[in-house]
């Protein structure tokens, strides 16, 4: 894809912290008004990747480009593009939610009254308006996030940055932030999305990027992804430690507390008919089994042997 119908491009990225090597030659393109969720696990290097093309922390080595500009040679234009939400509401409780976002549009440069305007624009998009003047000491963990989200979106960004947006939050607070998502999207916001909830990337996102020891182990949209592993997965539960050890080799998931492993199958019958008579000819190794389809978790699992 031609670099200007992109909004992020990225290429042979690098950052050492000390003798730690957190990115290694990171690869990225996102196209403009599309959602990437950067997946993987504890360190390896989803918040860094933020950091560096949100200008906030500058590369080793590598280039990017973000909205069409320079991360180390126009930094100014980037910023000006792009909003970062990060980990935890950044809110000052001692202001109302009117307070913050008029605040927020002053600093982004518009009159009184367009950031009053945009203020209250934002709060009914956010289901805040009731809560409008009360102080964010007082919204719940939902509303703070809702309402630091409504913050980043006053300058209208090209690009917004959101990591792991919606930890801590309550299964509905999280169903209403996936909303504001989609509606980014429709609107044309490209949206770059860290998550550790593997069920978020497979609702909002376009395009999966799966990080390992801060190199690029996977990337496509969710369905390829899991075509990649496999279709669907068998799950067999063994009658005991040594039949779980014999057959762990095979397996794209373990799970060997409860003595489980889980195989790639295209969820045929004479497939799965196969593969148990293959595995367990006497009939004595399997105890149980189920076949489901199969999700990020496994692609994730698969990718990084973040269950081994």
């Amino acid at each position: 894809m031609p670099t200007n119908d992109l909004a992020l491009h990225a290429r042979a990225l690098t950052k050492s912290y000390g003798d730690t090597r957190v990115l290694d030659g990171l690869d990225l393109d996102v196209p403009r008004g599309a959602v990437l969720a950067l997946l993987g696990p504890n360190g390896a290097g989803k918040t860094t990747t933020v950091r560096i093309l949100a200008t906030l922390t500058a590369p080793d080595s590598g280039t990017a480009r973000v909205a069409g500009h320079d991360i180390t040679g126009a930094r100014a234009l980037v910023r000006s593009r792009i909003s970062l939400t990060g980990q935890f509401a950044a809110l000052d409780d001692l202001q109302t939610g009117t307070e913050t976002l008029r605040m927020m549009g002053r600093l982004t440069g518009l009159s009184p009254r367009d950031a009053r305007a945009r203020a209250g624009e934002l709060l009914e998009r956010f289901g805040l308006s009731e809560a409008a003047d009360r102080l964010t000491r007082t919204y719940s963990g939902g509303m703070r996030r809702r309402l630091d989200l409504a913050a980043s979106l006053v300058g209208r960004p090209e690009v917004l940055f959101l990591d792991e947006p919606t930890t801590g939050l309550d299964p509905r607070s999280r169903a209403e932030l996936w909303d504001v998502v989609r509606e980014l999207r429709t609107d044309g916001t490209t949206v770059l999305l860290t998550t550790q909830y593997l069920e978020e990337a497979d609702r909002l996102a376009d395009r999966v990027t799966v990080l390992d020891a801060g190199r690029v182990a996977a990337e496509g949209t969710p369905a390829e992804l899991k075509a990649r592993v496999a279709g669907h997965r068998l799950d067999l539960t063994l009658t005991g430690r040594d039949a779980y050890e014999a057959l762990a080799a095979r397996a794209v998931h373990h799970a060997p507390d409860e003595l489980t492993l889980g195989l790639a199958t295209d969820g045929s019958a004479a497939h799965v008919r196969a593969l148990l008579d293959e595995l367990d000819p006497d009939r004595t190794a399997v105890d149980r089994f189920t076949v489901r389809s199969a999700t990020l978790d496994d692609v994730f699992l698969a990718l990084t042997g973040a269950d081994r």
